[in-house]
């Protein structure tokens, strides 16, 4: 699947920082993102520890590399996975990166970080002032919390459900990347 004479689409992962390794949902994350990096594309997360760790071990155990955009407020974890870190000064700078210098996104179950992430991008979607791509969220999280924004949300748009893609499996998310990746 991977075509050396193509460049590598970029994948952004937002997910929350407060899981450990001893987690199942670490060991879910780290091989969703290997079988990604298999498919050919390279990853970017927020570069610290939790999901984005976990994302980025995977990233480099499929063959992938993985940028972290992180913020100079931070120290850069111990023993990262990283390929490459672009250090940013705000969180303002660090989401642009994170939304903008992607093929697509894929939100892990987190936190309010998370969402914040989620909110901006998909709003920037709904707006036309991304180009489209898949925006994937991942996990039952997901599922419940998507009919309450449907429901009580006030938005400009008639559907907000016509950019997300909500999966609970790999092989979704790898379909809708591979469908991407060949357009």
């Amino acid at each position: 699947m991977i075509n050396p004479h193509k460049p590598r689409p970029r994948l952004t992962a937002f997910g929350a920082s407060r899981i450990t390794k001893d987690e199942p949902l670490f060991h879910d994350v780290r091989a969703l993102a290997q079988r990604i990096a298999e498919q050919g594309w390279n990853g970017q997360t927020g570069g610290h520890v939790g999901m984005m760790a976990a994302f980025s071990q995977g990233m480099r155990q499929g063959g992938g590399d993985n940028r972290g955009i992180t913020l100079s407020c931070f120290p850069t974890p111990p023993n990262h996975s990283l390929s490459e870190e672009i250090r940013t000064a705000d969180f303002f700078s660090r989401m642009q990166h994170l939304i903008e210098d992607c093929d697509a996104w894929l939100v892990l179950p987190g936190g309010l970080g998370t969402l914040a992430e989620l909110s901006m991008t998909w709003d920037l979607l709904a707006i036309n002032m991304l180009k489209k791509r898949p925006l994937i969220l991942y996990g039952a999280m997901w599922q419940n919390i998507l009919p309450i924004l449907e429901q009580e949300l006030m938005t400009s748009v008639h559907d907000i459900r016509n950019d997300i893609h909500l999966c609970q499996s790999h092989d979704e998310v790898l379909s809708i990347l591979n469908e991407a990746n060949h357009v």
